[in-house]
């Protein structure tokens, strides 16, 4: 069995890391400070991916990421850098994202569950079946083992960044990781 752990989050981590480096944002230019501009074009779709992997909705994910630069832009006086910029986006898009998630648990209660394919066929096509398996599991995972292990092989944070960004300890962080991992490993069948 823990081979099979293993060969999961070896799995999970080459899906998420095609996925990171698909999204890897461009360099910075030196002698420069980071402008809001700058951190929009570089960070954008990254965090769009990052919203549609906890959300699983284009459009939503699209309107999360939105959400969080308007926030940005109102607080970007306050900020100390632009390393700070991108910790405050990630944390509004992880925020946002349950937002959307609660509100649909409450629709849920009301209507009939309406589920769709929120990946793009381009996104998709780039994809093996082995992948594709991989993030079908992840979107059938309790919310925060998703958050977790999207910010842990995604988001390439450590625990402690993942503990700041959700907003719960590093303890549990390893905790969900490993129930997550195992969580999938059932769900892609061994």
């Amino acid at each position: 069995m823990p081979g099979d752990s293993r060969r999961v989050e070896r799995t999970v981590e080459q899906t998420l890391g095609h996925l990171r480096a698909l999204d890897a944002p461009s360099a910075e230019i030196p002698g420069r400070p980071l402008t809001l501009e700058d951190l929009y074009r570089q960070q954008r779709m990254r965090m769009v991916r990052l919203a549609i992997l906890l959300v699983d909705d284009p459009a939503t994910a699209e309107d999360v990421v939105q959400e969080a630069f308007t926030g940005l832009y109102r607080n970007w006086s306050g900020l100390r850098d632009a390393r700070a910029a991108i910790g405050y986006l990630r944390t509004a898009v992880v925020n946002g994202s349950r937002s959307v998630l609660r509100r649909r648990k409450t629709a849920r209660e009301y209507q009939p569950p309406h589920q769709t394919d929120a990946r793009s066929a381009e996104s998709l096509a780039m994809l093996t079946a082995e992948h594709q398996a991989v993030v079908a599991a992840l979107a059938k995972l309790p919310r925060r083992q998703r958050e977790v292990l999207v910010l842990r092989y995604y988001g390439d944070l450590s625990e402690a960044e993942i503990a700041e960004a959700t907003g719960i300890s590093r303890g549990t962080v390893k905790s969900t990781a490993s129930r997550g991992l195992a969580a999938l490993q059932k769900l892609i069948g061994g």
